[in-house]
């Protein structure tokens, strides 16, 4: 019955088979309660519909994700804005998928947010190899060390580092045009430059200055990415 306590499962280190050419679907409202599924979001997961309905979305969040990406996420996506991560979820089994995510809000006459819509589409492995995993297992480190301030201060001087904002980075690793690596930039997580403290929180959203003049190539971008299934 919807409303009766999961636990989650203990993560195990294999990736969830699933139809990678279909998209997992849900919906929440603003508070990231479960309001719908598609069957392959019930496929892939592993939960019941039944099991989902009324329960907050984070029961598929991974532990291997750091919170400064959820966090970015609901900044976006409570300021109205629609939304792109890439995230490793977690299945009932406890084995995990990565999928890059369409984040759409949804608003009431007043054009207060209501409800968002997620659509989930598979990566490619070195997306997540080459780029992602470092990158958050990093952010995850830093986050041990000294929670999200930290991990924030050091994603600001990555993306900074590259010239791009967060959607434009996802966009190069997906496209295959980023050679960056988290192991290449250097950070003193205890002294260091407090220079990227200066850096501007919009280099996380749609509103970053180099986002405007590539507003119409990203639509076009994600439209295409989560066009079939």
């Amino acid at each position: 019955m919807p409303g009766q306590n999961i636990n989650k499962p203990t993560p195990i280190n294999q990736e969830v088979v699933w139809d990678k050419t279909k998209t997992i679907i849900s919906k929440t409202d603003k508070f990231g309660n479960i309001t719908d599924v598609n069957q392959t979001f019930v496929d892939v997961c592993g939960y019941t519909a039944n099991e989902l309905i009324g329960k907050p979305h984070n029961i598929i969040r991974h532990p291997d994700m750091p919170k400064i990406i959820f966090k970015i996420t609901w900044d976006n996506i409570l300021a109205g804005r629609n939304f792109h991560a890439i995230i490793k979820n977690l299945s009932k089994s406890g084995k995990y998928y990565w999928v890059i995510t369409d984040f759409e809000v949804g608003r009431n006459i007043m054009n207060e947010v209501v409800s968002i819509t997620a659509r989930r589409r598979a990566i490619p492995d070195y997306v997540v190899t080459d780029h992602i995993e470092p990158l958050y297992q990093t952010l995850l480190k830093l986050e041990k060390i000294g929670d999200m301030p930290l991990s924030n201060r050091y994603f600001k001087g990555f993306l900074e580092k590259q010239g791009k904002s967060y959607i434009e980075y996802v966009m190069s690793i997906l496209e295959g045009t980023s050679a960056a690596n988290p192991s290449d930039m250097q950070f003193d997580p205890i002294g260091g430059t407090n220079t990227t403290d200066e850096i501007s929180d919009d280099i996380f959203s749609e509103e970053h200055p180099s986002e405007n003049t590539n507003i119409t190539q990203r639509k076009s971008f994600f439209a295409k990415l989560f066009s079939t299934n």
